[in-house]
C-alpha cells in the first residue's frame, strides 16, 4: 500500500443573513485560529479534527498529513469580507507550500455566507480545485445544515455531512476522512449525486432522534447499508439562509455508480418532501404561557428555550423578550438569562461590583425585533471571561470577554461582551460563582442544543419568541430566497419548485 500524503483544513461558521452583526476575524481569533502543526495538536480528540486524526491512525497504510488551517467561529452574523479574504489567502498559500499531495481533507459547515457572497464554502471549495487540479480527490465533511450549491457539488469528489443531531463532530471527521483515505489509495471511486429541494422549515424539528427527521435521517443510514453505497446525507438546511440557492439538500455518494446515487437521492428527496408538513409542526408556546408555566413549576430547573435569539443558530443574543415577561408577571427567581450586550457590559463594569445601575437592555444588536428596555439591578461580579473553560464541541475553553453578573429582581443576567456559549452551558455560569443547579428556570439562547443542561433539567419550554432565529419563517424579511419554496409559498411538486437544479 503506497503512502499517501493528505492536507487538512478546517474553516467553518454558521451565518444568519438575519443577524446585523458581522462576524470578523476577531470572532474567529476568540474560539483560536491554528496553522501548522497546531491544527492536529491543539484540537482535541472529539473535535471533527480528531475524527480526521481516528481514521488516519487505523489506516493500514503510511499516512503523511499536511495541517493546513483549523479556524472556527460560534454561529452569528455573515462573515466580513475582510475574513472571507484572510482565509481564501489563507488556503491558496498553504495549498502551494504544501506541495504534491494525495487527497484534500476540507471540513467546513455549509452555512456561511459573507458580505456581498451568498456562496462561501462553493468559493473555497472551487479555489482549492483550481490549485489542486482535477485529479487530487476533494472530500468534504460538512454540518448536515449546510445549504448545498451547485459550485459546491461541482468541485467536490464527495460531500457527506453530519449524522446526528446534536452533532457529532468526530464521527464526521471520521467517516469522512475514512472515505478520502480509500479515494486516494484507489480502493473506491467515489461518484455523487445531490438534489435541490423547494423546503425550509424551522429548527423545532430538526433533533434526528425522533420526529420525521429520526425517518430521514433512519433511511440514510440504512442507505448505507447497501452495496456500493459511501454515504447518504440529508441536509435540511438551517433556515435563516436569505440565499439565491437556499432549500434543504439530499447528497448520495456510491463507488463508481452513478445511477444508483441519481436514485436513491431522488428517494430521500421524496421521502423529505412527503413529510414536509411534518417538519412544520411546532412546539414552542407564547412567551407569556412558557413564563407562566415554568414559573409554577414546583421543583427542580425548568428549561426555557428563547428560539427566536438561538445564538446556536446565529441569532446576536440579545432578546429581552422573556427577561420583560419575568419582571412583568412577577415569577420567583431565581432565573438565568444570558445577554450578549458590549454596551451594557461597559456601563455594569464601570458601576462596579455592588452597585446599583439602571441600564437599557436588549435590541442594541438586532433593534429590528427587540425594543430595549429599562431595569434596575446589582452588579454582583465583573470578571474577565476571556478563557472560560467548557466542554462544547471540540472547544475545552472560550473567549466571552468581559463578564458581569446583574441581579434584576429575581433575574440573573449573564452579560458577555463577546459571544462565547452565551449562556447555553451550565460552565458559563459556574465561572463567575453562579450555581446553575440553584435556579429554578435556565433560558437557554438555543432552540435545539439542550444536551449541555439536560442533566439539571426538570422540564423543557420552548417559547415562541421573535429575532433572527425565529421559528416563525414566514414573517422574515426574505429577499433572495428562490420562489416558490415550502412552506411561504404553496407548492405540491418538489421538482417543480424554485430552488436552483443540480
Amino acid at each position: 500500500m503506497k503512502p499517501l500524503r493528505i492536507a487538512l483544513i478546517n474553516l467553518a461558521q454558521e451565518s444568519n443573513s438575519f443577524n446585523p452583526v458581522l462576524t470578523t476575524r476577531a470572532e474567529f481569533e476568540a474560539y483560536g485560529v491554528h496553522e501548522g502543526a497546531e491544527v492536529v495538536t491543539l484540537n482535541g480528540p472529539k473535535s471533527e479534527v480528531g475524527g480526521y486524526l481516528a481514521a488516519v491512525k487505523e489506516w493500514p497504510g503510511e499516512v503523511e498529513t499536511v495541517p493546513i488551517i483549523r479556524a472556527w467561529a460560534v454561529a452569528g452574523g455573515p462573515i466580513s469580507r475582510d475574513a472571507f479574504d484572510h482565509f481564501a489567502a489563507k488556503i491558496r498559500e498553504g495549498l502551494a507550500a504544501a506541495g504534491p499531495i494525495d487527497g484534500l481533507a476540507l471540513q467546513l459547515h455549509g452555512a456561511c455566507v459573507a458580505e456581498m457572497l451568498d456562496d462561501v464554502e462553493g468559493e473555497q471549495i472551487e479555489l482549492c480545485r483550481q490549485i489542486l487540479g482535477d485529479d487530487v480527490p476533494i472530500v468534504v465533511a460538512l454540518d448536515h445544515h449546510a445549504n448545498i450549491t451547485r459550485k459546491m457539488a461541482a468541485n467536490a469528489d464527495a460531500m457527506l455531512a453530519h449524522r446526528t443531531q446534536p452533532h457529532d463532530v468526530f464521527d464526521t471527521g471520521l467517516q469522512a476522512a475514512r472515505l478520502l483515505l480509500r479515494t486516494a489509495s484507489g480502493e473506491v471511486a467515489p461518484t455523487m449525486a445531490w438534489r435541490k429541494v423547494p423546503l425550509i422549515s424551522h429548527q423545532e424539528q430538526f433533533l434526528t432522534a425522533k420526529g420525521p427527521m429520526k425517518i430521514l435521517f433512519d433511511r440514510a443510514r440504512e442507505m448505507e447499508t447497501r452495496p456500493k453505497v459511501l454515504s447518504a446525507s440529508p441536509c435540511p438546511m438551517q433556515p435563516w439562509l436569505d440565499v439565491e440557492e437556499g432549500g434543504w439538500s439530499m447528497i448520495v455518494v456510491t463507488d463508481n455508480d452513478q445511477a444508483l446515487a441519481e436514485a436513491l437521492a431522488e428517494e430521500l428527496s421524496d421521502l423529505a418532501w412527503s413529510m414536509r408538513a411534518k417538519f412544520q409542526e411546532r412546539e414552542a408556546v407564547s412567551v407569556d404561557d412558557a413564563v407562566r408555566r415554568a414559573g409554577e413549576a414546583t421543583s427542580g430547573l425548568v428549561l426555557l428555550s428563547d428560539t427566536g435569539d438561538t445564538v446556536f443558530g446565529g441569532a446576536a443574543g440579545d432578546s429581552n423578550m422573556i427577561l420583560e415577561a419575568v419582571l412583568r408577571l412577577g415569577v420567583e427567581g431565581p432565573v438565568l438569562i444570558p445577554l450578549i450586550s458590549p454596551s451594557v457590559v461597559a456601563r455594569l463594569a464601570a458601576a462596579g461590583e455592588g452597585a446599583t445601575v439602571t441600564v437599557s437592555v436588549g435590541g442594541d444588536s438586532a433593534p429590528a425585533f427587540f425594543t430595549p428596555i429599562e431595569v434596575t439591578g446589582t452588579v454582583r461580579k465583573v470578571a474577565d471571561g476571556s478563557r472560560v473553560p467548557v466542554g462544547y464541541n471540540h472547544q475545552s475553553e472560550v473567549d466571552m470577554g468581559t463578564v458581569a453578573i446583574f441581579e434584576v429582581g429575581p433575574a440573573i443576567l449573564l452579560v458577555s461582551e463577546k459571544r462565547g456559549v452565551a449562556g447555553n452551558l451550565p460552565e458559563a455560569y459556574s465561572a463567575f460563582g453562579v450555581d446553575p443547579a440553584a435556579a429554578r428556570i435556565a433560558v437557554l439562547k438555543t432552540a435545539s442544543n439542550f444536551q449541555y443542561f439536560m442533566p439539571l433539567a426538570s422540564e423543557l419550554l420552548r417559547a415562541d419568541t421573535k429575532g433572527p432565529g425565529q421559528s416563525d419563517l414566514a414573517t422574515l424579511p426574505w429577499k433572495r430566497l428562490p420562489r416558490p419554496i415550502f412552506p411561504l409559498d404553496p407548492i405540491n411538486d418538489w421538482q417543480a419548485g424554485g430552488v436552483s437544479r443540480p
